[in-house]
């Protein structure tokens, strides 16, 4: 764990650092970071000033204001029949970031082995040496990028202790299907194991269907279901996620919680809660806008020569960089900004295994039409 750490800092944050300080040196566009350059609904932003002049600005309730957490609660119904005890199922906490290590905190005790989709969120291997853990990865490999089943039930042992599973997957862009996910359930449960799902993209799938893992039999005792408004809502600096779970599963959560940050955000909660009860014709826009930005952007990189691996959800596209004659994806991206004013971000960040990640390349899309087009046009200069 420490010589993985060790790689993380000295490439995952030093790159994310390095791009965006390159970005602004260079006025490059900047597609490294998934963030959108459109901020939320107009009804959301004003429901947070009002809430600020309120005076909704001193602590809020330990496990989230009542009205957020009841608004959780029946945005998983509406969408998944999910039922859910507002006051005991549900946690809201300072992003899904937080959630997932208050989560491994909860259940992960020194020597634990974690066993994670990789490539993976940054965070993972943080939250996982926090908690004394062992991270023991299982690759989604290029192009498909799908779970093989048969090297997750390898890859448990005697001390695995929790499954971490991000579906829809950033950075591939995969949504595990259902035999997948049927599949991580029989692991589950043969193994007894946790599991710990990171859903933040779930309104963002332009192909196929996002299903949570707790909605699964023999599922709903043993998920700890982790969402967000940044995504959905495009407010990622507001920095609103939620855990829902059976009460024993929240309440462990909430203990490992309460010493992070123990609450924030009370002027935003309110807001969210709001704008979670918007009609489908918000998610549905949402959805056609981003997935027109998703094919503008894949298109414009196939026509450069890249191999464009196609998300199914989510911010991101993945390109194999080899094509072009370039082999190694931190090299490529150092170089990008100077030559051509646009910044990517080099997918060997989010491996252990590295070698698998070297040629690929991710790039964000939640930008606006236009500044993906001007992006593709002075990747031309390559």
């Amino acid at each position: 764990m420490r010589a993985h750490a060790e790689r993380l800092d000295g490439l995952g944050t030093t790159v994310f650092a390095e791009m965006s300080a390159l970005a602004i040196a260079t006025g490059s566009v900047n597609l490294g970071q998934g963030f959108p350059d459109q901020d939320g609904p107009d009804s959301l932003l004003e429901d947070a000033v009002a809430a600020i002049r309120g005076g909704a600005n001193q602590y809020a309730p330990a496990r989230g204001v009542p009205t957020l957490r009841q608004a959780v609660a029946d945005h998983q119904q509406r969408f998944y029949g999910l039922e859910y005890d507002p006051d005991t199922q549900v946690l809201i906490t300072t992003g899904a970031t937080e959630a997932v290590a208050a989560a491994l905190l909860a259940f992960v005790e020194p020597g634990d082995e974690v066993i994670a989709l990789e490539p993976y969120y940054d965070s993972y291997a943080a939250g996982i040496a926090f908690a004394g853990g062992r991270r023991v990865p299982v690759t989604l490999r290029a192009p498909s990028y799908r779970l093989d089943l048969d090297e997750l039930r390898a890859a448990v042992t005697a001390r695995t202790k929790v499954l971490l599973i991000n579906s829809p997957h950033n950075p591939t862009g995969t949504v595990l299907t259902d035999d997948e996910l049927r599949g991580i359930c029989a692991v589950a449960l043969e193994h007894d194991l946790i599991v710990i799902t990171d859903e933040v993209y779930e309104h963002l799938v332009y192909d196929g269907t996002h299903r949570p893992l707790a909605s699964y039999e023999g599922m709903a005792d043993r998920t700890v279901s982790i969402s967000s408004a940044g995504k959905t809502f495009a407010v990622t600096g507001w920095k609103i996620g939620w855990v829902t779970g059976s009460p024993d599963v929240v309440t462990a959560v909430t203990t490992a919680k309460q010493f992070l940050t123990f609450t924030s955000g009370a002027p935003f909660q309110p807001a969210v809660a709001n704008a979670l009860a918007l009609g489908n014709d918000y998610y549905d826009t949402l959805r056609a806008g981003l997935r027109s930005r998703r094919d503008l952007l894949s298109d414009g990189l196939a026509a450069l020569g890249f191999e464009v691996h196609r998300p199914a959800a989510t911010y991101f596209v993945t390109t194999d960089i080899r094509p072009l004659g370039h082999t190694d994806g931190i090299d490529f991206c150092r170089m990008l900004p100077e030559r051509t004013g646009v910044v990517a971000i080099p997918h060997q960040v989010f491996y252990d295994n590295t070698p698998l990640g070297r040629p690929l390349v991710r790039w964000a899309f939640c930008k606006k039409p236009e500044v993906l087009q001007e992006a593709l046009t002075r990747l031309q200069k390559l």
